[in-house]
């Protein structure tokens, strides 16, 4: 992250520094990576699959892996030719114009990061209160916890890479360590029998594709960090690469512990199936670790996206495409507006209970289905920009042609089309995200037109936004060495 910081005021002059904050190393990029991706929902997500399509699962997780490693080749190249903040907005403006870039941020991001992030963030009061039975308003635990993250992401990405490794550590460690205890029997629970067939519905599993997608969905969250990671043309793809590998393991090993000890339509109907399988190996001692596993889940998803979305729009504010408010910077070169805008906005819908209603897995699936899109624009950009600047530096380039965006781009859609088995829930969810797409384009078309004052598709020069980043990444490695160490770049 760029950021100008006084270093004196001599005869009424004042002078900057321009220091170049690249502290995040690789596991903290994996641990932001597989922080998004772990949630309290995709825990969810793993074992209802589970107990539907049984050990023959594992095929569509496979399937929706594959898709989601075709999101981070795409993600990659894009992130290698602009490494900035902006993420998905900026590697949009020289591809498709300022427009579909709000679009593609606001409704693929933004709207997400409202229902899907407030409902993560209720389900720790919820675990505090029931499955801890401390008699205190589980709204307002939340709030502590989503007041918590917000305050800590304001002190700099250190803070940040700090908090989201530890989370990260325990909670993978949890999850894995829970798994290992049921599949090599040393749990106190009883095994249950449950069909011997590998994969009893065929085919059909496949079908079941868009529930495990979820379980992978979230690992480009790392992108909007690119101006805080080290090596970012290196340690981005290698840390969605190895993100997806690592939930996959993690998942994997639970996944089939909890089916050795719960049965599988018990799980196939469970709101939280994961907490069964917990229970049914360890008792009440699995049922608190997975409680802990759950906050930690959590905490971890809201941090990453408390701290990715804010640098969203703080770039998008950079370049006119948000309220220049949001481009504030504190001391630490943190977004702080843009942090507190986001946490207030959790806490805002806490309140007004819309993650209590029974609508809300409704509203998630529709806001997710707005991320799909965002990721169709994604694969479009980088089919674009191959064209329009084919001899363009990348420092991460997807291999064979096209072709990992062609099955990226079919697969999505396979994924929108296949939402929900429900008829009735897949109409409402497709009209919601009718409702939001509607909102985030018209909004995004007045704004480009009357605020910005540009044409709705008018790209920006790939030049314009790749050169300064080049000149920021030379300054870097010069203020990062031993004998510049501490000094600033006087401006």
């Amino acid at each position: 992250m760029v950021y100008y910081q006084p270093i004196s005021n001599e005869g009424g002059i004042l002078l900057l520094s321009k220091q170049l904050i690249r502290s995040l190393g690789l596991w903290g990029a994996v641990a932001t990576a597989v922080g998004i991706v772990v949630s309290s929902s995709a825990l969810v997500s793993l074992g209802q699959g589970f107990g539907i399509g049984g050990k023959g699962f594992i095929i569509a997780m496979l399937f929706a892996l594959f898709l989601n490693l075709c999101v981070a080749f795409s993600f990659s190249e894009l992130s290698g030719i602009i490494p900035r903040a902006g993420g998905i907005n900026h590697f949009t403006l020289p591809a498709m114009g300022p427009f579909v870039g709000m679009v593609a941020v606001i409704s693929g991001y933004v709207l997400v990061t409202i229902f899907a992030g407030s409902a993560e963030a209720a389900i720790s009061g919820f675990i505090v209160t029931e499955v801890f039975s401390v008699k205190i308003n589980p709204v307002l635990v939340s709030i502590v916890v989503v007041l918590f993250l917000g305050i800590s992401n304001l002190f700099g990405v250190k803070v940040f890479s700090w908090t989201q490794t530890i989370l990260t550590t325990l909670l993978i460690g949890s999850t894995v360590t829970l798994g290992i205890i049921g599949l090599t029997g040393n749990a106190t629970g009883t095994p249950v029998t449950n069909t011997l067939d590998f994969n009893p519905m065929g085919w059909g599993v496949l079908s079941l594709t868009a529930l495990a997608f979820w379980l992978f969905v979230g690992v480009e969250f790392v992108t909007p960090l690119a101006e805080e990671i080290k090596k970012p043309k290196i340690y981005i793809p290698l840390s969605m690469i190895l993100g997806l590998v690592i939930i996959f393991i993690a998942d994997l090993i639970f996944g089939f512990a909890s089916i050795k000890y719960a049965p599988l339509e018990g799980l196939a109907e469970s709101a939280s199936p994961h907490v069964d399988a917990a229970k049914a190996m360890l008792g009440d001692t699995g049922l608190i670790w997975m409680g802990i596993v759950t906050i930690l889940a959590t905490s971890s998803t809201l941090n990453t996206l408390i701290s990715s979305i804010s640098r969203m729009l703080y770039a998008m504010a950079l370049e006119g495409q948000m309220p220049k408010v949001f481009s504030k910077l504190n001391r630490w070169g943190i977004p702080w507006v843009a942090i507190l805008f986001m946490s207030l906005l959790f806490v805002f819908f806490l309140l007004i209970g819309i993650t209590n209603s029974s609508s809300i897995t409704t509203f998630i699936l529709a806001g997710c289905l707005c991320w799909m899109v965002a990721y169709i624009i994604a694969h479009l950009n980088v089919i674009i920009l191959r064209l329009k600047y084919p001899n363009i530096k990348r420092g991460f380039k997807s291999p064979f042609g096209f072709t990992f965006q062609i099955i990226g781009i079919v697969g999505m859609l396979y994924v929108i089309f296949n939402i929900f088995p429900d008829q009735t829930i897949k109409m409402n969810i497709y009209t919601y995200t009718i409702i939001f797409l509607t909102l985030t384009v018209v909004y995004s078309f007045c704004w480009v037109k009357f605020v910005m004052k540009k044409r709705i598709f008018e790209t920006t020069p790939i030049e314009v936004l790749t050169s300064h980043t080049e000149e920021e990444e030379g300054e870097s490695e010069q203020l990062n060495s031993p004998i510049n160490e501490g000094k600033g770049v006087n401006i």
